[in-house]
């Protein structure tokens, strides 16, 4: 495997990855466990947006309806040069998966209790892809103890970086 990072761009195996948007609010709110990737259909305008970086996960969720996944309340702004008929921006969207994949996804949530949440958006080559995690809700202690371990973290990177 052939990684080189810059920012907020890999490459890997001479594909470039460019990270558009990540859900830091599901990182704090959730334990993230699996992820997936999945496509995602979206119109001419949309893919333009996406590619400007004006999209906003922070209250977007995953929900199986039939036998196919959607990602609900993901905010993808309207693209300014397009005509007054722009798509909707919190419109939902359906992601593509194979069926194996949605089938697993699914039971897991319904068996479990889990959530699915879209943690990252990014363009993989020229093809928009979300990452798809399933997630179980933290406690208020939980999210207690994650944010004084992050602070625990910082202390000790300020003193050996000022030795």
């Amino acid at each position: 495997m052939s990684w080189v990072v810059t920012s907020s761009m890999v490459k890997f195996r001479g594909m470039v990855i460019k990270t558009v948007a990540t859900n830091r609010k599901a990182f704090h709110n959730y334990h993230i466990g699996d992820s997936i990737e999945a496509g995602i259909a979206l119109t001419g305008s949309e893919i333009k947006s996406v590619r400007g970086g004006r999209v906003s996960l922070g209250d977007a969720y995953v929900r199986p309806e039939g036998r196919e996944l959607w990602l609900l309340n993901a905010h993808i702004a309207r693209y300014e040069a397009s005509s007054y008929l722009s798509h909707e921006p919190t419109r939902p969207r359906k992601l593509l998966l194979h069926r194996k994949e949605i089938d697993s996804l699914t039971s897991k949530v319904s068996e479990k209790g889990l959530t699915l949440l879209p943690t990252r958006l990014y363009i993989k080559g020229s093809i928009a892809k979300v990452e798809v995690a399933l997630a179980k809700g933290k406690k208020l202690h939980d999210k207690r103890e994650s944010i004084s371990r992050r602070e625990v973290e910082r202390e000790l990177a300020r003193a050996t970086k000022s030795r």
